[in-house]
């Protein structure tokens, strides 16, 4: 007789196992098309055809507790059977599938509709644990504030724009010059005297018409900066003077949304994430600014002109991590890359206790 080399369980148990403090890995095996219709929440979606290919990612350690589900539970065994002979050694199959655990009461997520054309666009998206069909339609619902449509804010933009982010807000007061051309990806030759938030929404609406752009020609004070954050879930910062920085920290800060903070200066760059109530703020890592002379701008000092691209991908990453929910993000850490040596340093930095923005008792403050 053969031993069976994983266990099964109907959806009552399953539920106790996902509900327990030590939950298993849950893994969806049916195809793209089940996976659209509904599945259960905090699934990997990982098609029985691919998942041979795909465990070692999904699930590196082999003795990880994992279990499986399909639509009626014959899929998901033969499923454990193929990782079994691959080495994981804590699988269970849920029999009955999605099927029996509907027809128990339990819940299932339904799928925002997404059109055939967003499916193609999306579908690497769709395919990665952490995104899927729901994360594509958090990205579409997201709401971003672009503060510069320079340097950092061009490839930012457009790689927000790709992924989907629905609503960008960008405000400039510049217009395009042939000097900004040689960094500044978003805009063209053609464009050259175009306000530069007018020639963003031009790239932008070429690349992902999904996308919402909504153009400020201005610039950020004190007395707009509340207005400009007004529904937004989070701030790309390519400011590049130190009253505007400050002038959108605070008011951030007052209203709770995070801001992904970059600064470029000639063959360096740095990152962070400023997250009201989980780090610093920028008051906390510079209280006070700097002579003007110790921080002079890209027109006076130079600056690689890939190396805003660089920056501006990061920031981008770091806000679909935020805007998603997923990973780590660089919240009380400062991240430094010197293009010339090609390595990152990064540093802890700690919210200040008495910060005049975010410091104990101010709304904003808290521990971290």
């Amino acid at each position: 007789m053969t031993t069976k080399l994983f266990a099964e369980v109907d959806a009552k148990a399953a539920q106790q196992l996902l509900d327990s403090p030590t939950p298993p890995l849950l893994i969806d095996v049916r195809e793209q098309n089940e996976w659209d219709a509904g599945y259960l929440r905090g699934a990997t979606h990982a098609p029985k055809g691919t998942i041979s290919f795909t465990i070692g990612n999904i699930a590196p350690e082999k003795s990880a507790p994992i279990l499986l589900y399909c639509a009626g539970g014959v899929r998901s065994a033969a499923v454990a059977e193929t990782l079994a002979g691959l080495g994981y050694t804590n699988l269970t199959s849920m029999v009955g599938g999605i099927n029996g655990w509907s027809a128990a009461g339990l819940p299932v997520v339904e799928t925002t509709t997404l059109t055939p054309e967003q499916k193609s666009r999306y579908s690497r998206h769709l395919l990665l644990p952490g995104v899927g069909a729901e994360g594509q339609a958090k990205l579409l619902k997201a709401r971003v504030l672009m503060v510069g449509a320079g340097g950092l804010g061009a490839p930012a933009a457009l790689y927000l724009a790709a992924a989907g982010v629905g609503h960008v807000r960008i405000i400039d007061f510049d217009n395009v010059e042939a000097s900004n051309l040689q960094r500044q990806v978003i805009h063209t030759t053609d464009r050259v005297g175009m306000p530069k938030v007018d020639s963003a929404a031009v790239q932008i609406h070429a690349l992902n018409p999904d996308v919402q752009v909504e153009a400020i020609n201005g610039m950020l004070t004190t007395e707009n900066v509340a207005s400009l954050l007004d529904g937004v879930d989070l701030v790309i910062d390519g400011t590049d003077t130190f009253e505007a920085r400050y002038a959108l920290n605070d008011a951030a800060v007052q209203l709770g949304i995070p801001v992904v903070h970059a600064g470029v200066f000639r063959f360096e760059g740095q990152l962070t994430v400023l997250a009201p109530g989980r780090g610093p703020c920028y008051r906390c890592l510079h209280p006070t600014p700097p002579p003007a002379e110790m921080a002079p701008g890209c027109g006076v000092a130079g600056v690689l002109g890939v190396l805003p691209g660089a920056i501006g991908v990061l920031q981008a990453t770091e806000a679909l991590k935020v805007l998603l929910g997923i990973g780590e993000p660089l919240i009380g850490r400062l991240l430094l890359w010197d293009a010339l040596e090609g390595g990152f340093t990064e540093l802890t930095v700690r919210r200040d206790p008495h910060c005049v923005a975010c410091g104990d008792g101010k709304r904003g403050g808290g521990a971290a």
